[in-house]
């Protein structure tokens, strides 16, 4: 893999990482179209350690105060504390389902066919969000049968074209979360998520002779800095617009590989 290649990668992950489109699809989408060797889920799941960075960087100070309510006794039950413990339980249905579906998830999962189904099927999911979620609630009603509830979700982002954030920010939707509220939840709960797949991967990654360290530290650098423009954006878009582009965009952009898995892009 070129620096170019990596940085291109690490490019579109950043922006993709967190907008409810699916990166996965798009890292698989690009080398297709551009006739590049597929960079795999080791690659994959390892550029997302400069996303983590993006998303650790921006919620640095909610995540300062969770820890600090931890660990005073007189605010461990405060709104903060519970939070940490709600981002904890959030993770272990993904966690569970990586151990137990890995080889699925970087074997056939990956197939042009499978990510473009899954892009149709959670963008429709989405629209009937838009039309049926009740948009009242803020962070601070958040429950820990929410956290589950929405961690159970963040599991089938497993499989490629779903997309983590956009299958936990319909979650979240669903259960009448205001879409900023819902899109901030989804942001922390990935920080343990992401950070568990990419220290996982990372051992593979590191064996594969086929991406150097400088091409690697391009990719985490570049995602790094586009996935925190991607998050501060998605914050502000959606405190006042709703998630129908996206419908639109995974829709199309679906059956477009549909058309192209059927013909040219196998």
């Amino acid at each position: 893999m070129t620096i170019l290649q990596a940085a291109l990668l690490g490019l579109v992950q950043g922006i993709t990482e967190f907008l409810p489109i699916s990166s996965t699809a798009h890292l698989r989408l690009v080398p297709a179209v551009l006739r590049w060797p597929d960079s795999g889920a080791a690659f994959t799941a390892v550029l997302q350690l400069g996303t983590l960075s993006a998303v650790l960087g921006y919620f640095l100070r909610d995540l300062g105060r969770m820890l600090a309510a931890v660990a005073r006794p007189e605010t461990r039950r405060s709104l903060d504390a519970r939070m940490l413990l709600y981002l904890v339980a959030g993770t272990v249905p993904i966690g569970v389902a990586g151990v137990l579906g890995r080889h699925a998830i970087a074997g056939p999962l990956r197939s042009l066919v499978v990510i473009a189904v899954m892009l149709i099927v959670v963008g429709l999911l989405l629209a009937v969000a838009e039309k049926t979620a009740r948009f009242e609630r803020d962070m601070e009603t958040i429950t820990l049968r929410d956290a589950l509830l929405v961690g159970l979700f963040q599991a089938l982002a497993l499989v490629p074209g779903t997309s983590r954030s956009g299958i936990t920010l319909l979650a979240a939707m669903l259960l009448g979360f205001r879409r900023d509220a819902a899109a901030r939840f989804s942001f922390l709960l990935s920080i343990p998520a992401v950070a568990a797949a990419a220290v996982f991967e990372l051992p593979e990654l590191l064996r594969d002779r086929e991406v150097g360290t400088a091409a690697l530290l391009t990719g985490l650098v570049v995602a790094a800095v586009s996935g925190y423009l991607s998050v501060a954006w998605l914050l502000r878009f959606l405190r006042t617009r709703t998630t129908f582009v996206f419908v639109v965009y995974r829709v199309v952009l679906g059956i477009v590989l549909l058309v192209g898995a059927a013909t040219f892009l196998r």
